[in-house]
């Protein structure tokens, strides 16, 4: 399935050691797991998986965004969450020998390290440090959750403010003007905070006019992530 998708493919590893999974990880272990590894581009709104495929790769972000989602049972849409540079998906299904439970689709231009389930399981099961990697990773996921859960009752502005925060904390990159992440459609934002759309841009424009936001076409940016925390209290 994936390789219909691809738009272009290369064998330079150099990205894919760049991963915050291999950090640590002895040079000769990480050497044998990305033997395989193939990295590929992809153009925004690209299905790098559906659900209910079978797990013949693991996939690391290099560069880009990509959205996670479902459908609820009245078939509508469902981001349960976005991840982007330094993330992995895809890990699930290969380690429990099921199909893939979400779709996943880029939001922006992609570059993507396509690792063989195989040699992605026997990297866990020979090396310990790469099986506690993993388990932070789905650690710090399950907290994320959990505390997105625990907004779903608050007012609308908390709970914008917390998907930003929960993205910026994520995949947020540091800039001389604040935290910045890319400006994403409305929909998706919508979709992650379980509000309609017309509520997120009425809240979107409220935190700008405050001074807690700064858009612009390709970003969007937290100039004090601590100000915004505390509009959740």
């Amino acid at each position: 399935m994936q390789d219909r998708y691809s738009s272009r493919d290369f064998r330079d590893n150099s990205l894919i050691r760049t991963a915050p999974f291999f950090e640590g990880l002895p040079d000769v272990i990480v050497e044998k797991a990305i033997t395989h590894v193939v990295t590929r581009t992809h153009p925004p709104n690209q299905v790098i998986l559906l659900e209910n495929d079978w797990g013949t790769s693991v996939y690391f972000i290099l560069e880009g965004w990509v959205k996670i989602r479902t459908y609820n049972l009245d078939g509508k849409e469902v981001t349960l969450n976005i991840l982007g540079k330094g993330e992995l998906f895809g890990e699930m299904a290969p380690l429990e020998e099921v199909p893939r439970s979400t779709d996943v689709i880029t939001l922006v231009p992609t570059v993507i390290g396509n690792m063989p389930a195989s040699d992605f399981v026997q990297l866990i099961n020979t090396e310990p440090q790469a099986g506690i990697r993993l388990a932070q990773l789905m650690a710090r996921r399950l907290r994320q959750v959990n505390r997105r859960l625990r907004l779903r009752e608050s007012d609308s502005m908390s709970r914008v403010a917390d998907i930003l925060l929960f993205l910026a904390d994520g995949q947020g990159k540091r800039s001389e003007q604040g935290i910045e992440i890319p400006n994403l459609p409305h929909r998706e934002l919508s979709s992650l905070s379980g509000l309609a759309r017309e509520t997120v841009t009425r809240v979107l424009s409220k935190l700008e006019r405050k001074g807690l936001i700064v858009r612009d076409r390709e970003t969007l940016c937290i100039p004090d992530t601590a100000a915004l925390e505390r509009m959740l209290i």
